[in-house]
């Protein structure tokens, strides 16, 4: 079996890191479309364009399915659009059902931090027309975050700056979850904790992403994806040429990233 990821950037790599806990023997194809990040300041038209593009890549992959591990790009992308294609290709949107689901009866209110496009899409407004009932729901964009996130600045003070700068308006008190509406966003869970405290619950949807990817595929979880013993390769891509070997170690760091925070 074999499942096509891609995202803007290195984001889509913590679904990739969720989809090989859950199909460890599955086959991967990781598109990271470095040559247009970030997305979440492009406009629709523009963001449509890279996707039939990597999607068409996918294709010509021969790939049983396909993640669109991007907030953003699922933002622009509708299940309508998405059923012109001939393999089941899922989307990912901000966890906020989940979050509301699961936290919504305690006291406080829940935060969603996404891109401008994200946030601004009539996607996710209409997602909580339907779930946020009570008014408990709060929206901010962090574009910074995905720039920090492909540079590979994980450590320094400035993430610390630019997130207190942009949520000086939220106070932490009043946030029981804290919604994590960007891949790119995965990568600085310690900061969210140093500024919210270790009492608000970071949610994200990559485990929700790859449930209904394993749903679609008719997979059931604890059994056998593919041929029992066998180790599913990954094969990484930006914008559509293979990577290098420098590259390929560059990835090899966000992944380590996120051995430490998840």
């Amino acid at each position: 079996m074999r499942v096509g990821i891609f995202d803007s950037g290195m984001g889509g790599l913590s679904v990739l890191h969720q989809a090989r806990r859950e199909l460890p023997e599955a086959e991967f194809i990781y598109y990271a479309d470095e040559e247009h990040v970030p997305y979440g300041e492009k406009t629709g038209e523009q963001i449509r364009g890279y996707i039939d593009e990597i999607i068409r890549f996918m294709l010509d992959k021969q790939v049983d399915a396909i993640v669109i591990a991007c907030n953003t790009a699922t933002s622009v992308a509708t299940k309508e659009y998405r059923s012109r294609f001939p393999v089941p290709i899922i989307g990912m949107e901000p966890a906020v059902k989940q979050a509301v689901e699961v936290y919504g009866h305690l006291p406080g209110r829940i935060l969603v931090a996404a891109t401008p496009v994200t946030i601004a899409g009539d996607k996710l407004h209409h997602l909580l027309e339907q779930v946020d009932r009570e008014d408990r729901v709060d929206l901010v964009a962090l574009p910074g975050l995905v720039r920090f996130a492909e540079r590979g600045d994980f450590h320094t003070e400035a993430i610390t700056e630019y997130l207190r700068n942009e949520l000086k308006d939220y106070s932490p008190e009043n946030y029981k979850a804290f919604v994590l509406g960007c891949t790119h966003f995965n990568y600085f869970k310690a900061y969210y904790k140093r500024i919210f405290s270790d009492k608000v619950q970071l949610v994200d949807g990559n485990a929700g992403t790859i449930r209904q990817l394993m749903r679609k595929l008719g997979i059931k979880k604890g059994t056998d994806a593919v041929e029992k013993g066998s180790r599913g390769r990954i094969q990484y891509y930006f914008s559509g040429r293979p990577v290098t070997k420098e590259e390929e170690k560059r990835i090899g760091t966000y992944i380590e990233q996120l051995d430490i925070v998840e």
